[in-house]
C-alpha cells in the first residue's frame, strides 16, 4: 500500500511540475502618460503668457514651490505601473510643460536620475507656452526620428480671450487663444517619435488636444480636427509599413466616446471590433464603468488615454503586444478633505500637490527568448 501511495503521488505531482516548467516568462515595459499641470519654471518668458507662474504672479510661484512640484511629479512617475512592473515606465508622455529646461530639472530628481531618461521636446505655438514631450529610458529605447506636427485650426471672427465669456462650468486654465490677424487657434503640436524598443520599431504620438474653453459643444470642432490629424499621422505610418506598431497617447480634453476619438480617430472599445489598420482604446470600457482621470462637479471623465494599433493586439507574443491598461490613482494622489475631496490632488497657492489629472498607463509584453 505504501508503494502504491507514492506512485500515485508521483503521477499527481508530475503534471503540476510540468505546468510550472512550461510557464512562460515575459519582458515587460510600461508606457505612461501624465498631465503635469502647469509645470512652469519661475522665470518670465516675454514671448508667452506665463506671468502668473512667477514670484510676483498670481500663483506666487517661487523656486521652493517649483522644487516641491518637481519632487512630487518624480515620485509619481517612478511608481506608475509598479503593480506588475517594478521598473519605472520605459516611456512617459507628458503635457503642460513650459520648456525643455523644466524637463531637464525633472529627470534629475532623486527618484528618476538613475533611470537616465532622455528627452524629446519641441516648443509649440501655444500662447501659454505649454508643450508636449516624451521621456524615455535610454538603455531600452533608441529613437531614430522625431517630429512635431502642427495642428492648423481657425476660428474666424473670434477675438482673443472671447472664450472668457463662457459659463462658469466650462471655464478652464487652458483657455484658447486666437490670432486677431489670421484667426488661427494656437494650440499644441502633435509629437511623433519613432525608434527601437529591444530591437523592434515602435511609433509613439504624444497629444494635448485643444481645451473645452468656451464650452464643450462650441470647441468640439477643434478637437475633432485634432483627432483627424492624429488619424492622418497614423495613416501615413501605415502606408509606409502596414505592420507598424503605433501608440497614441495624451490628454485629449474629450472622453473616449466623443466625436474626436470615435469618428476623428476611429478608435474602438473592444478588441474584437478592431480591423486591420484600426485603433483600440482600452479606456472606453473604463469610462463606461465610471472610472476617471479628471473630475468636475463630482462627475468623472477619462480625458487621458492611451490607444494602440491593431498590430499590438495579436496573440503571438514573440513580438511586443499590448497586455493591459490602468489609471494610476493611488491614495496619495487624492484630495482627502474640503470641497474637492476625492478629486486628484492638484497644487494651489497654499498647497503644492501633483496634478488635476490622474496618470494612465499600459503594458507591452513579449516572451523572453
Amino acid at each position: 500500500m505504501r508503494i502504491t501511495y507514492w506512485v500515485l503521488l508521483l503521477f499527481l505531482f508530475f503534471p503540476i511540475a510540468k505546468s510550472i516548467a512550461q510557464q512562460k516568462k515575459y519582458v515587460i515595459h510600461t508606457v505612461a502618460f501624465y498631465n503635469f499641470e502647469n509645470l512652469f519654471d519661475t522665470i518670465n518668458d516675454p514671448d508667452t503668457f506665463d506671468e502668473e507662474w512667477t514670484p510676483k504672479g498670481l500663483q506666487r510661484w517661487t523656486f521652493d514651490k517649483y522644487e516641491k512640484k518637481l519632487g512630487n511629479l518624480a515620485r509619481v512617475l517612478a511608481e506608475i505601473g509598479s503593480a506588475e512592473n517594478t521598473d519605472s515606465p520605459t516611456f512617459i508622455g507628458g503635457c503642460e510643460i513650459e520648456n525643455r529646461g523644466v524637463l531637464e530639472d525633472l529627470v534629475k530628481q532623486l527618484k528618476l536620475i538613475e533611470k537616465d531618461y532622455g528627452i524629446i521636446h519641441f516648443d509649440s505655438p501655444d500662447k501659454r507656452g505649454i508643450d508636449v514631450a516624451l521621456l524615455y529610458q535610454k538603455k531600452k529605447f533608441q529613437p531614430t526620428s522625431y517630429n512635431n506636427i502642427p495642428l492648423y485650426i481657425y476660428k474666424e471672427g473670434l477675438a482673443i480671450n472671447e472664450s472668457s465669456k463662457a459659463s462658469a462650468e466650462e471655464k478652464t486654465d487652458d483657455e484658447l487663444e486666437v490670432s486677431t490677424k489670421n484667426y488661427r487657434v494656437y494650440t499644441r503640436d502633435q509629437l511623433l517619435v519613432t525608434g527601437f524598443l529591444d530591437g523592434e520599431e515602435i511609433n509613439i504620438i504624444v497629444n494635448h488636444w485643444p481645451s473645452r474653453s468656451g464650452g464643450e459643444k462650441k470647441s468640439s470642432p477643434f478637437r475633432e480636427a485634432a483627432g483627424a490629424l492624429n488619424r492622418k499621422i497614423i495613416d501615413s505610418l501605415q502606408r509606409i509599413n502596414p505592420n507598424a506598431k503605433i501608440i497614441t497617447l495624451g490628454d485629449l480634453n474629450d472622453g473616449p466616446y466623443n466625436k474626436s476619438v470615435k469618428l476623428g480617430l476611429g478608435a474602438k472599445a473592444k478588441k474584437t471590433e478592431v480591423l486591420p489598420l484600426g485603433i483600440y482604446n482600452p479606456f472606453e470600457e473604463m469610462a463606461k464603468k465610471g472610472f476617471g482621470t479628471i473630475a468636475f462637479r463630482d462627475a468623472w471623465d477619462v480625458f487621458d488615454q492611451i490607444m494602440v494599433s491593431e498590430t499590438l493586439l495579436k496573440t503571438d507574443y514573440t513580438s511586443f503586444r499590448y497586455w493591459k491598461a490602468g489609471i494610476y490613482n493611488k491614495s496619495f494622489l487624492i484630495q482627502t478633505s474640503g470641497q474637492y475631496k476625492g478629486y486628484p490632488l492638484r497644487h494651489s497657492t497654499t498647497e503644492i500637490g501633483f496634478s488635476d489629472h490622474f496618470p494612465v498607463y499600459i503594458y507591452l509584453i513579449k516572451e523572453k527568448k
